[in-house]
């Protein structure tokens, strides 16, 4: 599919919002790219890479390279998520900050609207891919409900800390940032991101890129062979991590990072039971309005199609 400068634009800006949500810990910059319609193209272009593309450009050339590669269509996406680690992350980070419970409101119905919107996808209802939505669920909320472990600066950690988290920020319901808040590496990175600390980051992305370019050729693989099932466990992952970004939490446990206080284990209450100011009413319209965003992406994706497996 030839691709026009607006439609790269169009997905630079998918870009951000995978990047802004990757930063929270607690959302998935995969579920963004699921209800955004980029999900599978980005699995796919991902899993593409391999020794063959290097056969290629010494017989065909660059530009056939590149297209097999569907190279424009990645670095479209990359730089908004770049833009967005070092540019929204602040500004992310200064609402969940100053107005947590909105903020958090927002999020909960826009993931709440894309377990609906990722369980359309799939064709058939069966009980195997009941079973396998509900091991997804328990799967997505053991692991939001652990405690962090202690952190640790080696390299040889942050290089896998990065592979675990990357394979986390590409599976809708599961946070990137929340894996390595489990960790134990989230302050490293996220003073690495603050400092510039280039050494510190680069281990971090040589990690990520070692487990995305592994994890994504398995996700390809199950979406070719067991699309249903792979469906199923995704909205089951989703689903399963609604507890994490529930808004009104009652916190048990903090820990100061630099000049920034991060929440290590919080219990989610019901709203008339929360200790402090809630604005309630204002965070069940906020909720609404994340659900009716997720609305809106499916209308202008019936409109026009937007995941398009082909590259430009």
């Amino acid at each position: 599919m030839q691709r026009s400068i607006r439609d790269y634009f169009t997905i630079t800006l998918k870009g951000m919002a995978m990047g802004a949500a990757d930063v929270v810990p607690g959302v998935s910059g995969g579920t963004i790219a699921f209800i955004s319609g980029i999900y599978e193209e980005l699995i796919g272009t991902i899993g593409g890479v391999n020794i063959s593309l290097l056969k290629t450009w010494k017989k065909e050339g660059f530009a056939a390279m590149w297209k097999e590669l569907n190279g424009s269509f990645l670095v479209a996406l990359l730089l908004g998520i770049l833009i967005s680690i070092f540019t929204v992350m602040r500004l992310t980070n200064y609402l969940l900050e100053a107005h947590p419970i909105l903020i958090w409101s927002f999020f909960f119905g826009l993931v709440l609207a894309s377990i609906w919107f990722v369980g359309k996808q799939i064709p058939e209802w069966n009980l195997k891919v009941i079973v396998a939505l509900l091991i997804g669920a328990l799967i997505a909320f053991y692991i939001v409900s652990l405690p962090p472990m202690a952190g640790n600066t080696s390299s040889l950690f942050l290089f896998f800390a990065g592979a675990i988290a990357v394979c986390a920020m590409i599976l809708p319901g599961i946070s990137g940032a929340f894996i390595l808040l489990l960790l134990g590496a989230y302050k490293t990175v996220s003073e690495a991101a603050h400092d510039f600390d280039i050494k510190t980051l680069a281990i971090v992305a040589l990690g990520a890129v070692f487990g995305l370019l592994s994890f994504s050729r398995l996700l390809k693989w199950l979406f070719t062979n067991y699309s249903t099932i792979t469906l199923a466990v995704l909205t089951g992952f989703i689903a399963g991590s609604l507890n994490k970004i529930w808004p009104w939490k009652e916190v048990l446990e903090t820990a100061t990072y630099g000049d920034k206080e991060v929440i290590m284990r919080d219990a989610s209450v019901l709203p008339w039971n929360y200790d402090g100011e809630s604005n309630t009413l204002f965070a069940l319209l906020l909720m609404l309005a994340g659900f009716l965003v997720i609305l809106g992406l499916e209308y202008f994706a019936s409109q026009k199609p937007l995941n398009a497996n082909a590259a430009d």
